[in-house]
């Protein structure tokens, strides 16, 4: 803050000094690029005029390779608006300069250039424009359509939030609690959101190097930042707003979630295991919320299933992870606590951990809590059978390196995991 109050120029220089930009992994408009290589093999020069740090210009430059010069914010000038302007004006004369812009702040150099050009035009904005530079043009079309929004929330991610329903589902009391636990799945789903997009703005370094993530909205430039900056906080408030018609124990627990989540994305996914162990936390939360939605006291037999089980699927995922980079003969991961010579313990430990879960689910079918719920309680280990099958193979797509980095969205659209839950759901039945 001290440096903010010396300048927007002082401020970016400091965070120049601070942090590395990987200008590789940044998304480039295409339609911006085919133009200027087109004008630059028709022999025109071609400079950067941006508001960044002179350094990160520099080397975006260096990277493209076909700039004859660049002008960036530097001795305390920020190069934006009028001052851009006006230098550009100095270098090259009024008029003497065509410029691509793509934000409101560009009007005052448009206004001196000699031809506009905007980039991922909004259609308001280019509408905007052209009431006072009628030939002005328009590089590429911004499409942040809804289905990017409907990416960026990670809809399919709310499978995870039916976790809430377990224990109602356990305990043979839905019925009674079916509303309480509709309302915690939309809380939930709608905190979760948030997060995901709060993650992504401060992953975006990692989720650009990304084989995968770097086509998620941000990363890939398709959804402005500033309006991810501006989502996440409505989600949740209607997360927490929809708590409000629940138990107070409930908005406790999404408070700790959410508290959970944020230390998670902010801290503790850069430390070895103890990521891990919050992501399995993070998952025995919303069985926790589950519970307290309904007014249930959790089950011990339950919540020792979960602790093993979500830390099988939080290793696998760092398994996976690992196993991606080593592929594409990658390094160690960056930003991340492990190496990629930690992956054999890596996969004990998922091993280890997938098993024991099973031992607890089969210590709880011959329990005496099973008798009193279901009639034919001994079909119940069939569960175990299809379990042991189910992350037996988990593993092994994990090391053969055919496991999506999200295992729970593998477990949703993987069709030998579907049927497996079907099986389970079918004993379930018959134990009845």
């Amino acid at each position: 803050m001290k440096t903010l109050r010396q300048g927007k120029a002082n401020f970016k220089s400091r965070l120049a000094d601070e942090a590395v930009v990987e200008i590789e992994t940044l998304p480039f408009n295409e339609d911006v690029l085919v133009f200027l290589k087109a004008e630059h093999a028709r022999g025109r020069p071609i400079y950067i005029a941006s508001a960044s740090d002179r350094r990160y210009v520099e080397a975006l430059a260096g990277h493209l390779g076909f700039f004859t010069g660049v002008f960036g914010s530097e001795n305390g000038l920020n190069l934006a608006g009028e001052v851009k302007a006006q230098r550009l004006c100095e270098a090259f004369g009024e008029k003497g300069f065509d410029y691509i812009g793509d934000a409101a702040i560009d009007e005052a150099v448009w206004r001196r250039a000699h031809s506009v050009y905007i980039a991922n035009a909004d259609p308001r904005h280019l509408a905007e424009v052209r009431a006072w530079a009628p030939e002005a043009s328009a590089l590429g079309m911004r499409k942040s359509h809804w289905h990017e929004y409907v990416r960026a929330i990670r809809v399919h991610q709310w499978l995870k939030n039916l976790l809430v329903f377990v224990p109602a589902l356990a305990a043979h009391e839905l019925g009674p609690g079916l509303g309480a636990c509709i309302l915690a799945f939309l809380s939930f789903s709608l905190c979760a959101s948030s997060v995901y997009i709060l993650n992504d703005l401060l992953d975006l370094r990692n989720d650009r190097a990304h084989a995968r993530k770097k086509e998620r909205p941000f990363a890939a430039g398709r959804i402005p930042l500033l309006r991810g900056a501006l989502l996440f906080p409505v989600l949740l408030g209607l997360s927490f707003l929809i708590a409000l018609f629940l138990p107070w124990k409930f908005l406790g627990v999404l408070a700790a979630y959410y508290a959970l989540t944020c230390a998670y994305s902010f801290t503790l996914k850069r430390k070895m295991l103890v990521d891990v162990v919050a992501l399995a936390c993070l998952y025995g939360t919303r069985l926790w919320a589950g519970a307290a939605a309904v007014g249930l006291a959790i089950s011990p037999w339950l919540m020792a299933f979960a602790i093993f089980i979500f830390l099988c699927l939080a290793l696998v995922k760092r398994c996976s992870e690992l196993i991606d980079r080593m592929s594409k003969g990658r390094g160690d991961p960056v930003g991340r606590g492990y190496r990629l010579s930690d992956l054999p313990a890596l996969q004990s430990m998922a091993a280890a951990a997938g098993y024991v879960s099973v031992l607890v689910l089969a210590l709880y079918f011959n329990s005496d809590v099973v008798v009193p719920l279901y009639a034919h309680p001994n079909w119940l280990w069939v569960i175990c059978v299809l379990l042991l099958f189910w992350i037996s193979r988990v593993l092994l797509l994990t090391h053969r390196g055919e496991m999506h980095d999200d295992p729970v969205v593998f477990a949703a659209t993987d069709r030998i995991s579907q049927m497996t839950a079907v099986a389970c759901g079918l004993v379930i039945f018959v134990s009845q």
